[in-house]
């Protein structure tokens, strides 16, 4: 054992809060181990994950081919330096582009900073090619970029409490309603650069672009000259029930962010564009020191080749759509949302965050993604039969109310 004896879960609790700093509300519970579809508590008891690690564990929790890639890969190189080449790296840069249809990619260890980078690469584009006033970035009303101080401020929540208390905003941003062409149209000046949306909105409710709306982006980013960048930090890889979502709508950005499903559960992130555009990140211009790390690039090389070979994005469009027919049976339900394995449903009352602390009870794992918004994001591997079990625990609660 690596640690000096076995602790119990309050003393655990204990120690994490004496020294660890909490932004977010825990589960009553220790997730000691995971396997599958199931994440289990320190007394070995099993948790149907509807969570999936936040949109992360595409391939179930220890899948056997990522950790079998982190084994081999950490016996033998754990870090050198972004100065080093190093295998994993090239060799999960390359499966990413001609899965996505991408030239190059930047490797970054989260997703805000995928966002973070792919700001960068528009505004320097347009300061370099059109003047020191042309970065303007114009992004959607409740979407959500990150919690750096760019991504923040990208994020079009400006009344939240997530935006309050750091000092004057960076400026360069402009929100416009989401699914509504015209707004973006109103909203873009000749200092505007680029647009930034979410194929859907994650924390935003689970809101779906319609493809109309997508392409009405294109069009406008085409017909101005500005670029169009998308944020699929959750809905790429899998969870729309296609590798990216662009390619689910048939839109193609001019760069696009990566992240949660990419990685296996290890922390790793990019962003991805062409080679023309990529060359504005010249030298010195970006730089990371963990980004492209040898054991998170050979473990996400292990997830995405796992989930090409299994078909695992063909599975969770079927599954998925399953999941959401059985959904709208519901009581209390308003709208059911989403696409592959990205679930909102609507309830007609603010109890999406009592909804999901009941299920915790129940041994199921889930998110509220508004306060009448239950959002469910399982692992990509779930089945019908997972869907049921999800399901008839969600209408136990709901019937309460």
């Amino acid at each position: 054992m690596l640690w000096e004896k076995e602790y119990t879960k309050e003393e655990l609790k204990d120690m994490a809060e004496k020294y660890m700093n909490e932004t977010f509300p825990r589960f009553d519970f220790i997730a000691k181990s995971g396997k599958g579809m199931y994440l289990y508590d320190e007394k070995g008891e099993e948790y149907l994950d509807f969570l999936g690690g936040i949109a992360v564990n595409a391939t179930g929790h220890c899948s056997e081919a990522v950790v079998e890639a982190i084994r081999e890969q950490a016996g033998e190189l754990i870090h050198a330096s972004a100065y080093c080449y190093t295998i994993p790296q090239i060799m999960l840069a390359k499966l990413i582009c001609e899965t996505i249809g991408m030239d190059k990619v930047q490797f970054q260890n989260s997703g805000a900073e995928a966002n973070e980078v792919m700001l960068k690469l528009a505004r320097k584009y347009g300061v370099d090619k059109f003047g020191p006033k042309h970065y303007k970035v114009v992004t959607a009303y409740n979407s959500f970029h990150g919690r750096t101080l760019a991504t923040l401020r990208a994020t079009g929540q400006p009344e939240s409490a997530i935006q309050k208390g750091f000092g004057d905003p960076i400026p360069g941003f402009v929100y416009a309603e989401f699914n509504n062409l015209a707004s973006f149209e109103a909203a873009c000046d000749e200092d505007t650069v680029a647009i930034m949306v979410e194929p859907i909105q994650g924390e935003g409710g689970v809101i779906p672009a319609t493809k109309e709306f997508l392409e009405g982006l294109r069009k406008l980013c085409d017909e101005k000259g500005m670029l169009l960048l998308f944020d699929e930090v959750q809905t790429g890889w899998g969870r729309t029930g296609s590798i990216m979502a662009y390619q689910r709508y048939g839109v193609k950005p001019d760069a696009v962010s990566m992240a949660k499903a990419l990685g296996g559960g290890m922390p790793i992130a990019a962003m991805a564009t062409s080679a023309d555009l990529m060359k504005t990140l010249s030298s010195g211009s970006h730089g990371t020191t963990f980004g492209g790390n040898p054991v998170c690039c050979a473990a996400a090389y292990a997830q995405v080749k796992e989930m090409l070979e299994k078909h695992l994005p063909e599975q969770a469009d079927e599954v998925g759509e399953y999941f959401r027919d059985k959904l709208k049976n519901l009581p209390h339900v308003v709208e059911v949302r989403g696409a592959g394995m990205i679930t909102g449903v609507e309830l007609d009352q603010d109890i999406a965050v009592a909804v999901k602390l009941e299920a915790i009870k129940k041994h199921l794992l889930m998110n509220a993604a508004r306060p009448n918004v239950i959002r469910l994001i399982p692992p990509l591997i779930a089945t019908k039969e997972d869907c049921d079990k999800a399901y008839r625990i969600i209408e136990e609660i709901l019937k309460t109310y």
